[in-house]
């Protein structure tokens, strides 16, 4: 057996089989590339699902976890630190909020904003106890907690996960009719995703996102934006909800404000809404670390320099023009998204989407698929435009082959 079968078997053999990896073992990484255990290296389209937008080992955040490491890594909150004060302002006015409330997983972070609407829903709007209801979207992923999966529609993450956590209401993605429709005197949230990314890299129709905005507050409910993938930077904005000049009353935040480097998520909001929590009402004994707090530090920094929202922006255009040059071509029939992030549709005559990455793997290109039939490309932001259309090469490739 080669190194790699050997990872493989004996992780199959010891870790419960809740994901389907593509067969390569990554041992190094740098930039946009990664790495084999047998020396082969890839070119990492995936960028950990925008976790890793500033790329893999990006020296600015290596240094700055280094340098927080030699110091203090945890005190729990039952302390305070020298890092938390700056880390909630630092976030809080890039996203032009009040107040922070750190967690550490995305998922994590969406709990915590069910469960601050519905204490804002109870105390502050006035609906009866326990009759609290939030408006989600069909083909929604906010992550695969017990309550988080109770309002999915992805019978794989739903089925025999229940009794179900009641209180949602699910319509469809885009069909502000039917939102509006569902919304009652006890509904205290919408929360939605600028684009939908695991479902496809769904796009909603242009001024979905400003009519819901213009909705929620007409009702008196908050608007909920999960940005964990579409935010910092991946869209060519620093939030996706900024292509519609839209501001939510909450962001959910993850995966890239750790960097890649430690897991880092935050609620952020304002005063009238995060300041209801009391002490012991929530939290978490690493939420708010020093580790996580010098590392998110840094990246609202490098956010702040706008380089990596103008990179997505400018290749993401790139990214898009020479993805739709396939469309009708025979192998794609689709292709969404935004920045540097996008869906492709391929024709199932060509292969399941699954079937299209291993061939890419074994072209040197890591993608991931979802649904059946499509694949998601979503490069670390830092990436050239060299390697990038070096990646697209050996996709026509494929596609062609």
């Amino acid at each position: 057996m080669t190194t790699t079968e050997r990872s493989i078997a004996a992780a199959e053999a010891h870790s419960a089989h809740n994901y389907h990896p593509l067969p390569v073992v990554v041992a190094s990484a740098e930039g946009a590339w990664m790495t084999d255990v047998e020396g082969r290296r890839y070119l990492d389209m995936l960028a950990g699902y925008s976790a890793l937008n500033f790329g893999h080992g990006n020296r600015r955040l290596i240094d700055a976890a280094k340098a927080q490491l030699e110091r203090v890594t945890l005190t729990s909150r039952a302390f305070h630190h020298e890092r938390f004060a700056d880390f909630c302002t630092q976030l809080a006015e890039l996203c032009g909020m009040e107040m922070v409330l750190p967690m550490n997983t995305g998922a994590e972070a969406v709990e915590t904003a069910v469960k601050t609407a519905r204490k804002w829903g109870y105390q502050v709007k006035g609906v009866p106890d326990g009759q609290a209801k939030i408006v989600v979207a069909r083909n929604n992923f906010h992550g695969r907690t017990t309550t988080i999966v109770s309002f999915s529609t992805d019978s794989e993450a739903r089925a025999d996960f229940g009794p179900y956590t009641p209180g949602f209401e699910i319509v469809p993605y885009g069909d502000l009719t039917a939102l509006e429709a569902a919304v009652t005197d006890n509904t205290v949230a919408v929360l939605l995703e600028p684009i939908q990314g695991e479902a496809g890299v769904l796009v909603p129709p242009p001024g979905y996102f400003s009519a819901v905005r213009e909705l929620t507050r007409e009702r008196n409910v908050l608007f909920i934006a999960d940005e964990i993938q579409s935010g910092l930077g991946r869209t060519g904005k620093t939030f996706a909800c900024e292509h519609e000049d839209v501001v939510p009353d909450m962001y959910v935040l993850g995966k890239a404000l750790g960097g890649g480097v430690v897991p880092v998520s935050a609620v952020v909001s304002s005063h009238d809404v995060l300041g209801l929590y009391r002490p012991g009402e929530h939290g978490s004994t690493f939420g708010g670390n020093p580790l996580a707090c010098a590392v998110a530090l840094e990246v609202i920094a490098m956010l702040r320099t706008g380089e990596y929202q103008q990179r997505a922006t400018e290749l993401g255009e790139h990214l898009h023009a020479e993805l739709n040059l396939l469309v009708g071509g025979g192998a794609v029939e689709a292709v969404r998204g935004r920045g540097l992030w996008a869906g492709v549709d391929i024709d199932p005559a060509h292969g399941t989407g699954r079937q299209i990455s291993e061939k890419l793997m074994d072209q040197g290109v890591l993608v991931k698929d979802t649904h059946g039939s499509t694949i998601r490309i979503a490069p670390p932001l830092v990436i050239s435009k060299e390697d990038l259309d070096w990646g697209l090469d050996r996709l026509r490739a494929v596609l062609q082959g």
